[in-house]
């Protein structure tokens, strides 16, 4: 992805046209995701955004992941950035009504990596680990 000024200066005004915090997205405006698509395996259940985020929710099947990434352009490194920190992702977590879940980050093989883009994602927990979370 290479965006144009145009492109980028129109990426700004759409980022100031968000809150601060999530909120739903219409289905009409989710973003496309090909490897949904093409793969079959996850369904986008739910989008939220923010003026800085983009968190999407998916069922895999057996389990629920949490997809999360900036929306600002680092024009340096030519890709959206990529510092989201601990408590961004907590934070997020709960503003997307999953505060009262635990969740892990994985970190795949190396055959199962697929690294497309600046991208976190949190698996959700259908129990805590151990039963309990402390």
């Amino acid at each position: 992805m290479n965006p144009s000024a145009p492109q980028l200066r129109q990426l700004r005004r759409d980022n100031l046209a968000w809150p601060a915090v999530l909120v739903p997205v219409p289905r009409e405006l989710w973003p496309f995701d090909p490897y949904v698509v093409r793969e079959g395996a996850s369904v986008r259940l739910n989008v939220w955004r923010s003026r800085t985020y983009l968190v999407q929710h998916f069922d895999e099947r057996d389990n629920e992941r949490l997809s999360i990434n900036r929306t600002e352009w680092d024009e340096r490194q030519k890709q959206f950035r990529e510092d989201i920190t601990w408590d961004d992702l907590q934070r997020l977590k709960a503003e997307a009504g999953f505060g009262d879940r635990a969740a892990v980050e994985l970190f795949p093989p190396d055959r199962a990596i697929v690294n497309v883009a600046n991208m976190r994602h949190l698996w959700l927990l259908r129990a805590p680990p151990n039963g309990r979370v402390d």
